[in-house]
């Protein structure tokens, strides 16, 4: 079980915030059923939740809405939270470079604020 924190900019901001406010109603939904799921459980499938390979420890929470598909990334910390830093529609089989990217930038900015 963890808890889910999302990143938040200087300004206050939530980038994720931002990002579930953009899709539908339904989609929210699903992305929050699994938001649920890793709070919940202890051990959730690689369906849902995984850690990118050649990636410095940055997870990859997973949805599936037909042939849509949304990735949050983050990385886990003090191994009971979850810290999602940014959100996206994946478009292509393989995370695009510039989301981890700006996944391990926010990890850095955040465990420097702490």
């Amino acid at each position: 079980m963890k808890e889910i924190v999302f990143y938040k900019l200087s300004s206050g901001k939530s980038p994720v915030e931002d990002f579930l406010d953009s899709l539908s109603s339904n989609e929210a939904q699903k992305v929050t059923w699994v938001l649920k799921l890793i709070e919940e459980l202890d051990h959730v499938s690689t369906k849902y939740y995984k850690q990118l390979s050649n990636a410095d420890g940055i997870i990859e929470m997973r949805v599936q809405i037909g042939k849509n598909h949304f990735r949050l990334l983050g990385f886990e910390h003090k191994s009971v939270f979850v810290v999602l830093t940014n959100g996206f529609k994946k478009k292509d089989p393989k995370v695009p470079k510039f989301e981890i990217k700006l996944a391990k930038s926010r990890r850095k900015e955040y465990l420097e604020d702490e």
